[in-house]
């Protein structure tokens, strides 16, 4: 009876053990799912810090990317303006020196044409002769070209040549324009042949 007892004591307190034993990994697994949940908070702030850096760079490479595509943009707009100015320069020069050679036949035609003007003159400008003279300004001031207006204008270095000076007829024409030996001319607002002038002094 005694053996009896003292065997179901023991037996009992085996089972007490084995429970233990048995709830042991049950504790031990609780202990890693908290480190486990720990890791994961941990993993998860990295996360985001790394992910609020990649959309820092993300923004600062855009930002970049703006500034180049402005740059080129108001490059190309500086380069199209360029290119429009020197083909208007050009077009200008190239017209420039065709209206410079024809100046010498202008002055030509203004001198004949003046000589027949004069009533002491024999010589007679025809209809005709007046007809292409007309018809030549016509056709080169539609493409620029402007007689300039000497006589009677204040004395300008910038628009004349003063090639004598001889005393004024009046007050009024002193420091003035008496005659024009040889007219100057404009070029799409542009000098082209300064005007040669005598000057009352």
């Amino acid at each position: 009876m005694a053996y009896n007892m003292t065997k179901k004591h023991s037996d009992q307190m085996n089972g007490v053990e084995q429970d233990k034993e048995q709830n042991l990994p049950e504790d031990e697994i609780t202990q890693d799912e908290l480190t486990g949940q720990e890791n994961e908070t941990a993993g998860d702030d990295s996360l985001e810090e790394s992910s609020s850096r990649n959309v820092e760079e993300v923004k600062a490479a855009l930002e970049e990317m703006k500034d180049k595509h402005l740059r080129l943009l108001a490059e190309f707009d500086n380069y199209k303006k360029r290119t429009m100015r020197e083909r208007i320069e050009l077009l200008n020069t190239a017209s420039k020196d065709v209206m410079t050679s024809l100046l010498t036949v202008l002055d030509d035609f203004d001198r004949a044409k003046k000589s027949a003007d004069d009533p002491d003159s024999p010589e007679v400008f025809s209809e005709g002769i007046i007809l292409v003279y007309n018809r030549l300004y016509q056709a080169l001031e539609s493409h620029g070209l402007k007689g300039m207006e000497s006589n009677g204008e204040t004395f300008d270095p910038e628009l004349h040549d003063a090639i004598t000076e001889i005393p004024a007829p009046s007050e009024e024409l002193k420091g003035k324009v008496i005659d024009t030996v040889e007219k100057g001319y404009f070029l799409h607002d542009k000098i082209i042949r300064h005007a040669k002038v005598v000057v009352g002094n």
